[in-house]
Formats: structure tokens, C-alpha cells, sequence
């Protein structure tokens, strides 16, 4: 990169002093720093901006002559691209960092699910709208008892911190309670009124009837092949099995958590079958709601081409890629993704052990 601006340099400053003192060439020197700095660090620049400014002073000594607008504009350019340069490193910098804190923030608050929970081979995958912001209103987590796994998948409504503080507090609420509530219903309503009561802490108070979450809310025994699930006004689960995908619809969907109060909710618990080697989708609303160029929506439970798919992460990359292909490579919203395959029941003890 310095080899580059300083050929650049010597080449105009020697055509320069060959050429007649009524042609000044010297005025090219100008666009040195300019294009330095479009690839170069500060430090490079900063050096080629005075490498290019002596280089000018010594054609005017040469010349035994000078010209005060000329050399003016050389420094003031070398001035303005060199400042610019560093104010965009500092940027850059800073984003790194916010970046990192947004990355430790991501692992502490929502980190990947274990890839092995009793006979369940599980999957994650959080895909940011924004590419500074890692997180957002999506959430999910994963709790071991002591005949399954539990799970839950959400989105609260909203951006912004509001929306992260009041999915770390729906997390730290599920995990909580998931291993001490009898009954998903029970968890459900748990979670509603948890979430009712914690809402005035994030939000500002004229807001507060307005924080709810969509969440499906599901069980998966270890010795049965079946799920057991509770949909709170979200996208249902899509079951992939052998050459089919089936939408896993709920037979009576409840009011999203947070909004239970305003009418009297029952929490309808729904069962379906998951046989071995059958894998379980679970998604938020930025998923299927992922437009393209011209305005169509992602047909997600259409692009699941059944196939033998070698673990659950083969699947998400599937979805992921495919998603991203759809949208031009930017969302328009969180999306958080859950594969989940059942492993033939009995295994190694191993496997049975609690995550």
C-alpha cells in the first residue's frame, strides 16, 4: 500500500521536473492522499499526506518557484482526507467493540442451545436485523426435568432494549419455573402473570399494557414419542417426518403471555406425535414474514424440502441460507430458529443424562 503512493509520488514529482515550467503536473499530487486513504490505515496516511506535501516543496525549490494555491490545496486535502481517515478507524473500532459487547451480551442472555438434551438433538440459530445489534425481542430456552425436556420460543413485541430486558427476564422466569410448575397450562399462566408484573420496570408506564410475547411453550417426555405444546398467539411448529412437513397447528391458541388479564384465559395443552428420527422446527415471525425484492413472503413450510438432513444443524443451515438468498442478505426482522430430532427411545446412559 506505501509502495504504491510513494511510486505514485516519485513518478509525478520526476515528470514534473522535466517538463516546462509553464506546465505544473505537480498539481496531481493532490490526488495521492486522497486515494491513500480510501485503503490505507491513519498512520499510512498520515505519512503519505507529508510525504506528498515535502514532495511538492522540493519541486518548488527545484523550480525555484511557488505557488501559494497550489501548495495550500495539497495541505488543506491532506488535512481533510487524513482527519476523515482517523475518524473512520474510531468508528470502526468502536463498532468492534460494540460488537463484542453485543456477542458476550448474546451468550449471557440467549446462548446457543446444548446440541444434546436426554434423546433430543437439538439446533439454534439467532439471525440479527441489525448487524450491530445481535439481540433483540426473540427468545428461546431449553430446561431438562426429570422425565423430559421443556422448551420455549418467543418474540416480544417491540425493539430495543425494552424488548431485551423483558426477553432476559421471560428466560430467567421459564428456566425458573419450568422444573418446579406440574403442567405446561401452569407454566403458561405463570409466565403471563410474571410478565404483567415485571412489565413496569422495562417500559415507560403508558406502555405497559402494551408488553406481551408470542411464545410457544412446549414438553417432550423422554420415554414417550410424543410433544405436548402451548401456543400463546405464535407461529406453529412445522414436523418434518420422513417425505412430509406438517404444520403442527394448535387446537385452541391462547392470548400472547402479558395478556391474559384482559379476558379469562384457559391454557389449551395439545399433543402430537414425534417419532425417532422426526425433527421439530420452531421459529419466530420473522421467518415467514421475510419479504424479497417484490414484496413476497418466505414460504418457509414450502422450502423444507423433506431430505435426509444428518443433524438438526443441517437443517437450520438450510433454512438460514435459503432465507438469507430470499431477502437479498438483509432481514427485516429478528429471526430465531429451533431444530429438534428425536433420537431413537433407550440410548447409552450417556445420552439419558440430564444437560
Amino acid at each position: 500500500m506505501l509502495t504504491v503512493a510513494l511510486l505514485l509520488i516519485l513518478t509525478i514529482t520526476l515528470i514534473d521536473l522535466q517538463v516546462p515550467h509553464s506546465v505544473h503536473l505537480g498539481d496531481l499530487l493532490i490526488m495521492v492522499p486522497a486515494i491513500t486513504s480510501w485503503y490505507a490505515s491513519f498512520r499510512v496516511t498520515a505519512l503519505v499526506t507529508i510525504m506528498t506535501v515535502w514532495a511538492l516543496m522540493a519541486i518548488c525549490l527545484v523550480r525555484n518557484s511557488v505557488n501559494p494555491p497550489q501548495v495550500a490545496a495539497l495541505i488543506a486535502t491532506s488535512v481533510v482526507v487524513t482527519i476523515a481517515r482517523y475518524l473512520a478507524e474510531r468508528r470502526q473500532r468502536e463498532l468492534v467493540q460494540v460488537r463484542a459487547v453485543a456477542e458476550t451480551a448474546q451468550r449471557a442472555i440467549l446462548p446457543p442451545l446444548p446440541r444434546r438434551l436426554g434423546p433430543l438433538r437439538l439446533a439454534s440459530v439467532y439471525l440479527a436485523a441489525e448487524e450491530e445489534a445481535l439481540i433483540g425481542g426473540d427468545l428461546y430456552a431449553a430446561v431438562r426435568t426429570p422425565t423430559g425436556t421443556r422448551l420455549i420460543i418467543g418474540d416480544v413485541r417491540g425493539k430495543g432494549l425494552p424488548a431485551v430486558a423483558a426477553a432476559a427476564h421471560i428466560i430467567g422466569t421459564f428456566r425458573d419455573a419450568a422444573r418446579r410448575l406440574a403442567t405446561l397450562p401452569e407454566l403458561a399462566a405463570y409466565l403471563d402473570s410474571s410478565i404483567r408484573s415485571n412489565a413496569p420496570e422495562v417500559v415507560e408506564p403508558e406502555q405497559v399494557e402494551e408488553v406481551f410475547v408470542t411464545a410457544a411453550i412446549l414438553e417432550i417426555p423422554d420415554d414417550e414419542p410424543l410433544v405436548q405444546s402451548v401456543n400463546c398467539g405464535h407461529p406453529p411448529p412445522l414436523l418434518l417426518r420422513a417425505n412430509d412437513v406438517v404444520t403442527l397447528e394448535a387446537g385452541q391458541p391462547a392470548p400472547p403471555l402479558g395478556l391474559g388479564a384482559l379476558a379469562q384465559t384457559t391454557y389449551h395443552l395439545d399433543t402430537f406425535s414425534l417419532r425417532a428420527k422426526d425433527t421439530l422446527l420452531l421459529y419466530t415471525d420473522g421467518a415467514f414474514e421475510a419479504r424479497n425484492a417484490d414484496g413476497a413472503f418466505y414460504p418457509l413450510a414450502k422450502r423444507l424440502t423433506p431430505q435426509n438432513y444428518c443433524h438438526p444443524a443441517a437443517v437450520l443451515d438450510h433454512v438460514r441460507g435459503d432465507l438469507l438468498n430470499h431477502v437479498g442478505g438483509r432481514l427485516g426482522d429478528d429471526t430465531a430458529l429451533i431444530a429438534i430430532e428425536r433420537q431413537p427411545l433407550g440410548g447409552t446412559p450417556h445420552e439419558r443424562a440430564i444437560g
